[in-house]
C-alpha cells in the first residue's frame, strides 16, 4: 500500500498514533532504508567492477557485453535513489510526527506542543512534497518543520550530534582537505579524538 493512502485511510492515522506506534513505524521505514543505501553501495561496486574488466578486455563484444551490464547497473541504482529519496522523506515525516506526540506528553497537552492534526491541505502539500525527485531530504526537512509548525526545539533535536558523532564529522571535514588520506587513517584519528574526549570528560 502506497505510504499516503495508508497514512489517509487507515483506521489510526500517523496523527492519532502513540509514540511507540509512531516509533515502531519510524524503524520499518529506516530499516527499509538502510536496505536501499546496501543495495545502491552493493551496485556501485559492481559498476567499478565492470568498468576495470571492461577496461583490461580487448575484445569489443565482450566490452560491449560489459557496458550493457553497465548500463543496467546504472539503471537500477538511479531507481533506487530516487525511492531512498522517498522513503526518507517519509520517515522523516514519522520522526517530526513522534517528536510532536513526545513534546505533547513532556507538557502535558497537544496544545503547548504544536498542531497535532494535520489539515487535507497539509497531506496534499506534504504528498508533493515527498514525491518531488526535485525535492531532497534536507529541503523536505525544512518545509516539513514549517508545515507541522514546529519550533527551535524541533530544529535543535533534529541537528544535534552527540560528541562522538561530531569528532567523526570533524575527521570527514579533514578527509575531505585531503589532510587525512585514506579510510583506515580516518578510523584511527576518529578514534584517538574520541577516546581523548572522553578523558577531557572524565
Amino acid at each position: 500500500m502506497n505510504f499516503f493512502t495508508w497514512l489517509t485511510t487507515k483506521r489510526k492515522t500517523l496523527a492519532t498514533m502513540s509514540v511507540t506506534e509512531l516509533r515502531a513505524e519510524e524503524l520499518l521505514l529506516q530499516n527499509e532504508c538502510e536496505r536501499m543505501q546496501g543495495r545502491i553501495g552493493k551496485l556501485a561496486t559492481d559498476k567499478q567492477k565492470l568498468v576495470e574488466k571492461g577496461a583490461g578486455e580487448k575484445t569489443p563484444e565482450l566490452r560491449r557485453t560489459f557496458a550493457q551490464q553497465y548500463d543496467l547497473l546504472h539503471t537500477e541504482q538511479n531507481m533506487l535513489a530516487r525511492h531512498l529519496n522517498i522513503r526518507s522523506k517519509e520517515a522523516l515525516t514519522v520522526s517530526r510526527l513522534r517528536l510532536l506526540r513526545e513534546s505533547a506528553a513532556r507538557a502535558g497537552g497537544i496544545a503547548s506542543a504544536g498542531r497535532m492534526v494535520i489539515r487535507e491541505s497539509d497531506l496534499a502539500v506534504i504528498e508533493k512534497l515527498i514525491e518531488s525527485d526535485a525535492v531532497t531530504s534536507e529541503m523536505y526537512q525544512e518545509r516539513l518543520d514549517a508545515i507541522l509548525n514546529i519550533g527551535h526545539e524541533a530544529d535543535a533535536a533534529g541537528a544535534a550530534v552527540s560528541p562522538a558523532a561530531a569528532e567523526l564529522l570533524k575527521v570527514w571535514e579533514a578527509m575531505d582537505a585531503g589532510l587525512i588520506k585514506n579510510k583506515e587513517e580516518a578510523f584511527d584519528e576518529a578514534e584517538r579524538r574520541v577516546r581523548e574526549r572522553g578523558k577531557a570528560a572524565g
